[in-house]
């Protein structure tokens, strides 16, 4: 039979803990109790209380890093750091948070509800290669000493790449807004060409905000101005999640297994999530050059103007630019998110329910 979704070690059982332990360390909120109630919601919902907790977190350390890709992507500096330190001499320490309003919003959303759909698309082609094979892949996955197979990939990678396909109409307007503000000022400065950019007086640095800057984009391009690179954000996103959520089951997997341990001690978790993350945008890194690419020449396309669309070119040494500190980004930002959502989730099931 399919592996019970409360007995997953790639989806949520951890080792009973005792009722004093259980009394004392709910989250990271020792001191407040949960009734039953509560209780009860939190662990039906244990999934999305995990992943956006470590959303919020997750994406709030990492975003100054997040804006220097964005900047060196789509402008021409010669380093990450040439960009920092222009960034911080224009627009000051606030320019590196500039926009995050939009992603911790949007993260936090896309990740809960990208986070359920994975998990329902998991069971579902679980029982699907049952139903066929005889043979489950989840079960096989959590089977101690066993090697991730081609169905155990398979059912991860599908997975993903449908929780991927699903979350581009709520994650492509915020990425779009996020893009806009923190691209506002060499926007402004540069009227959107590649060139050098150039260095205004910090006073003369224009502050938009998440919300204004979304409204701006509606007004001047009406409510599908939101949706500029839809097709490609499609892309990014269906093959990125595939790698991404494969690579990290099949990692924690392999990791757990040689130490004799289970999938989710913290270092085969934190791990797995860094590698998952370096993983992906490894494979996908093009695709999101073009997509920022050509989403800022939406922005920037004058009336009339049709935007040019970027060629995606895997072999092109300038479709890497950046690569280095996006890879630390989400290297960082992988490894924290899916450690707090591995604890968060091991914290709520560990919860006793009293009638």
């Amino acid at each position: 039979m399919p592996e019970d979704k409360d007995n997953d070690r790639h989806g949520d059982a951890p080792p009973a803990a005792s009722p004093d332990a259980k009394s004392k360390s709910f989250l990271m909120f020792p001191r407040y109790q949960p009734n039953a109630a509560s209780k009860r919601l939190l662990k039906k919902y244990r999934t999305e209380v995990a992943a956006s907790s470590a959303s919020l977190l997750s994406t709030f350390v990492t975003f100054p890093l997040d804006s220097v890709k964005s900047r060196v992507q789509t402008y021409k500096f010669s380093t990450s750091y040439a960009c920092a330190v222009h960034t911080y001499k224009t627009e000051g320490i606030y320019g590196f948070w500039r926009g995050t309003l939009a992603p911790l919003a949007s993260i936090t959303l896309v990740r809960t509800v990208s986070f359920s759909i994975y998990q329902s698309a998991k069971y579902t082609l679980d029982k699907w290669f049952y139903a066929r094979t005889g043979s489950s892949p989840l079960k096989i996955a959590n089977q101690d000493g066993a090697l991730p197979t081609f169905s155990t990939v398979t059912c991860f990678g599908v997975a993903g790449a449908a929780s991927g396909a699903a979350v581009t109409a709520i994650a492509c307007p915020f990425e779009l807004t996020k893009l806009s503000a923190q691209l506002s000022v060499l926007m402004a400065n540069n009227k959107g060409s590649m060139a050098d950019p150039v260095d205004p007086p910090r006073k003369n640095v224009p502050q938009v905000g998440t919300l204004k800057t979304a409204m701006n984009l509606v007004k001047q391009k009406g409510i599908m101005g939101l949706y500029s690179g839809f097709r490609l954000h499609l892309l990014r996103d269906t093959t990125g999640t595939a790698i991404y959520f494969s690579s990290y089951e099949s990692t924690k997997q392999l990791l757990g297994n040689a130490r004799g341990n289970s999938p989710t001690t913290p270092g085969a978790v934190a791990l797995a999530g860094g590698f998952c993350g370096l993983a992906s945008w490894a494979c996908i890194y093009p695709l999101d050059v073009a997509k920022n690419v050509y989403q800022r020449n939406c922005l920037t396309a004058g009336p009339g103007q049709k935007p040019t669309m970027p060629k995606i070119q895997f072999f092109k040494r300038r479709m890497y630019r950046g690569l280095a500190v996006s890879m630390s980004r989400s290297a960082i930002i992988n490894a924290i998110f899916f450690s707090v959502f591995e604890y968060s989730k091991k914290r709520v099931n560990s919860l006793d329910i009293d009638d």
